[in-house]
C-alpha cells in the first residue's frame, strides 16, 4: 500500500524518477567541473538544459550540465532567478568559461 501511496504522490508532485540518482552520479564523474568556471571543489548541481517542465528528459545526459553550487547556477542556470530557466546555458557557459581561461592567462 505505501508503495502506491508514495507513486502517486511522486506522480502527483513531480518527484525524480528512481534512476535519477545513478544518472546524476554517472554525469558528475564524466563531467566533474562547472562548465562556466571550471570549479571542481564544493557542491556541483546537474542542472537540466532543457526544462522537464518544458518537455526535457530528466534522465539524457545530453539534457544536462554540470554547474556549482554559488553562484553558476543561480547565476548562469537560471538567470539569477530560480523560477526561470535558461535554454542557452550551454552557450552562455561556454561563452563565460572561454572568458575565464582567457583571463586566467592575460
Amino acid at each position: 500500500m505505501f508503495g502506491w501511496l508514495r507513486r502517486t504522490a511522486d506522480d502527483l508532485f513531480g518527484a525524480r524518477s528512481g534512476r535519477w540518482p545513478k544518472v546524476r552520479r554517472d554525469h558528475l564523474a564524466k563531467n566533474p567541473a562547472c562548465a562556466a568556471c571550471g570549479k571542481t571543489d564544493g557542491d556541483m548541481e546537474v542542472h537540466h538544459i532543457r526544462p522537464i517542465s518544458r518537455g526535457g528528459d530528466e534522465l539524457d545526459p545530453r539534457n544536462l550540465i554540470t554547474l556549482c553550487a554559488d553562484p553558476c547556477h543561480l547565476v548562469h542556470g537560471h538567470l539569477m532567478g530560480w523560477s526561470r530557466q535558461n535554454e542557452e546555458v550551454v552557450q552562455d557557459c561556454t561563452t563565460y568559461r572561454s572568458k575565464v581561461e582567457k583571463a586566467k592567462h592575460d
